[in-house]
């Protein structure tokens, strides 16, 4: 059955509608305490920190500019301790910092604080204040921003920023584990933006040769190399009048981080074989797993890159730590992959709660898939299949399903195969049957395909390129 527009209205409007209920359910608030963090001793002596409120709940600490509170310290990390809310309490963590972090003289990794402590870190002293008890927190009422889906504190916490940086023209870091929605975020910011009518790229860092990198990123001319049959352009070009996602900028090489720094600088490329440059308007975004002060400390990124694309930062949290968005994503992701009116099974949600997630979003479109596709005829998988996490556990099958397949799972299970391939041909063949499916709703057109899915346009791409589609 085909999909047309206002069925796409139908899906968002029912989300929308569940993301209301959970929210009315709150009270469109959250419980939480305000804490002060008023440096005692240290080169900053007097300085305060308020920690609380609708902003977002958690904060780092260091000599970086990516950290909200900046320290100049020179026995301080540049990334070096990490402040956190969680409800009554204030969750100091240590990120791996050369000095290390004290409270009350002794020397910790991990701790929970209630107010009244001390924080060593170098030769500075943070004393924690709980300024309020535990009450009742007015949060932003927005469920998503574009194409960002979640009603938890964390998330909602996160999109006045997240509008605020769409609304600006500033380079931009978004960092955060693999899977949590970098690139969804990138592409959102884009098309909230007034760049929003140009042309959207991502670059991934880690995808492309190292040889063929350069080339790439800012172009060549004909006969620059052996198989440099025509000239093109790079993506800084192709991007121009709108914006550039450079994604996982961690794996980027030294040598190339320097003639990038010069783009950012000057605002034009010079390609490959060519001794002109080119002038280029250009919004750029970067997006990395790594801890990129880290990488500065270990000589692996160029400092100066870093102050020059750290003009802001935004931190996406992993899904374990996104109270309430399981059952909301799975949901939406249902709508979005689902033949209209196939019920969402009343099982599921419980199953999926039950799990940490550690591929985060990523891995949890990737079950709902697997579930649609399959039903009860193998369990839901994830990343880390049979192993129980923390706080988790593996996702046994849920209630049959009776839809679509059944020719094609005959076929695989008459083969014999082990599970993992049995499985691996059946969403192979569910993948290229849903993309062809819903490039043919849109008329080809990606663009709108990857949004009617759900999922990052280049993520969309991939699979397009994967099945042949």
């Amino acid at each position: 059955m085909a999909q047309n527009e206002d069925d796409d209205d139908d899906f968002d409007d029912e989300v929308e509608t569940v993301l209301a209920k959970k929210i009315e359910r709150a009270g469109g608030s959250a419980s939480a305490a305000t804490f002060a963090l008023t440096i005692i001793s240290g080169p900053e002596r007097g300085k305060s920190f308020v920690l609380g409120g609708a902003q977002p709940s958690r904060v780092l600490v260091g000599t970086s500019p990516a950290c909200e509170l900046k320290l100049t310290d020179r026995m301080i990390s540049r990334r070096h301790a990490a402040f956190e809310l969680q409800g009554a309490r204030l969750r100091v963590t240590d990120l791996a910092s050369t000095n290390g972090t004290h409270i009350n003289g002794l020397s910790i990794l991990d701790a929970m604080c209630g107010g009244g402590e001390q924080v060593q870190l170098g030769e500075t002293t943070i004393r924690l204040d709980m300024l309020a008890g535990l009450e009742k927190v007015q949060l932003p009422t927005a469920t998503r921003f574009g194409r960002l889906v979640g009603q938890s504190a964390e998330m909602r916490k996160l999109y006045p920023l997240c509008e605020r940086l769409a609304a600006s023209t500033v380079p931009v870091i978004i960092e955060g584990e693999t899977g949590t929605g970098k690139e969804v975020l990138a592409e959102s910011i884009h098309e909230m933006s007034p760049r929003a009518s140009g042309p959207f790229v991502v670059f991934d860092c880690t995808a492309v040769p190292a040889n063929l990198v350069e080339s790439a990123l800012f172009g060549h001319e004909r006969g620059a190399f052996t198989g440099a049959t025509e000239s093109r352009r790079g993506v800084f070009e192709e991007a121009h009048g709108g914006t550039l996602l450079l994604d996982e900028l961690g794996d980027l090489e030294l040598s190339l981080q320097a003639k990038l720094l010069r783009v950012l600088e000057r605002s034009e490329v010079q390609r490959v074989g060519s001794n002109k440059s080119v002038k280029v308007d250009t919004r750029v975004l970067a997006a990395t797993r790594r801890d990129l002060d880290q990488e500065i400390q270990a000589g692996r990124f160029r400092d100066d890159l870093f102050f020059r694309l750290a003009v802001a930062r935004i931190e996406l949290p992993p899904l374990r730590r996104r109270a309430g968005d399981i059952t909301v994503l799975a949901f939406h992701f249902w709508r979005q992959l689902a033949t209209k009116g196939m019920p969402f099974p009343a099982d599921f949600a419980q199953k999926l709660e039950s799990y940490s997630w550690p591929g985060n979003v990523r891995e949890l479109y990737n079950a709902v898939a697997r579930r649609v596709a399959l039903g009860d005829l193998a369990a839901v998988e994830t990343a880390r299949s049979g192993a129980t996490e923390a706080g988790g556990a593996s996702i046994p099958s849920g209630p049959s399903s009776t839809r679509g397949g059944r020719d094609l799972i005959d076929e695989v299970l008459a083969q014999d195969l082990p599970l993992t391939r049995a499985r691996e041909r059946v969403v192979e063949d569910f993948e290229r049957r849903y993309v062809t499916r819903v490039l043919a709703q849109h008329g080809g057109n990606v663009s709108k395909a990857s949004a009617a899915s759900g999922i990052a346009r280049r993520y969309f791409q991939l699979l397009r390129a994967r099945h042949g589609s």
